[in-house]
């Protein structure tokens, strides 16, 4: 590889805002925010919004959208589509 080409590749602590979870590892990212680790090094740290922990997809909590409320608007707005 060329030197000066590519961004820095280092150790990066993710930390997730919403669930409290921190995790350590590999990125690109950089941050001007430092925190200390269980190993007594100090790391670089990222605030993310979602991570695993808290996404409704990973966690199986789904939010459920009221889509009859959605078609009946739809329907007063454009009128109801006849026949076919």
């Amino acid at each position: 590889m060329r030197k000066g080409l590519h961004p820095g590749y280092g150790l990066v602590v993710f930390r997730d805002r919403a669930a409290n979870h921190a995790f350590l590892t590999r990125s690109t990212m950089t941050s001007a925010k430092t925190v200390e680790w269980a190993d007594g090094r100090t790391y670089p740290v990222v605030d993310v919004e979602i991570s695993n922990v808290s996404h409704p997809f990973f966690t199986g909590t789904v939010r459920v959208l009221d889509t009859a409320g959605r078609v009946e608007r739809f329907e007063r707005r454009y009128g109801k589509r006849g026949g076919v």
